[in-house]
């Protein structure tokens, strides 16, 4: 009898989309792999991360490094996000991203936005982000592989986890605000989005981040990634639909 061979990829859904992208908002660092300059022979160096607007992840790199100078000779890398827990290892969700660097203009008013994010999310990194041999790269995503855990491989495409919207650009402009006013003056409104939507624990949360899709807080060195209702077509609609979870989380309290 003929075996019958089973397919061990699984049909990305938009679970399998909204866990790709929770993996990557709530990372603060990743393994990176890269070819060395010298020999073209593949390394690994753990970097700090975070995410533009749009949910690609950017670093923040000296180029004295080995991974910053094989990344000039040859742009082509690979992310890997997703932490273990408790007991196995292999049963935690990890998302291998196919990317290549691109390195940010000091002086653009996307570094700029990118820093604000970065520093958001990584505030030690105030120590040397402005030292002459740092630099910006955002790794462009190209395709994508998950493992969900036991049984739940996954292949995802570029547009399964970059959000192209075209609110990305208000969102950019607006966010910074909307950051230090939520942290400053709702700090009871955050702990209800952490409590009630990311069942976390603790207290201390702040906003690091929005976006169209959603917002991600910060702990200590714990990060969670919170999707709202429903992705905004406006910065505008931001306001609105903070008061309403925060109002769904307390009724639920």
């Amino acid at each position: 009898m003929n075996e019958i061979k089973k397919d061990v990829i699984r049909e990305t859904d938009a679970e399998a989309i909204r866990l790709a992208k929770t993996l990557l908002r709530s990372a603060r660092f990743g393994a990176l792999a890269f070819n060395e300059k010298a020999t073209g022979v593949p390394m690994i160096s753990r970097i700090g991360i975070a995410t533009d607007i749009d949910g690609t992840p950017v670093t923040l790199i000296s180029g004295l490094s080995g991974h910053t100078q094989g990344l000039g000779a040859d742009p082509r890398c690979a992310l890997l996000v997703g932490e273990p827990g408790k007991g196995d290892a292999m049963a935690h969700p990890r998302i291998s991203i196919v990317c290549h660097a691109r390195r940010i203009e000091r002086e653009s008013a996307e570094n700029e936005r990118i820093a604000r994010r970065y520093l958001n999310r990584n505030p030690k990194a105030k120590l040397y982000v402005g030292l002459g041999d740092f630099a910006f790269f955002r790794l462009e995503v190209e395709r994508a592989s998950m493992n969900g855990g036991f049984g739940k491989a996954y292949l995802l495409e570029r547009s399964d986890i970059v959000t192209e919207n075209a609110a990305n650009e208000e969102f950019g402009a607006r966010e910074q605000s909307a950051i230090e006013h939520m942290n400053e003056d709702h700090r009871d409104a955050i702990a209800v989005y952490a409590q009630h939507f990311a069942k976390a624990k603790g207290d201390g949360w702040l906003v690091t981040g929005f976006d169209s899709e959603g917002m991600d807080l910060a702990a200590g060195d714990q990060c969670l990634r919170i999707f709202f209702p429903e992705p905004l077509s406006s910065a505008h609609d931001l306001r609105r639909v903070l008061a309403e979870m925060a109002k769904t989380g307390r009724a639920a309290g």
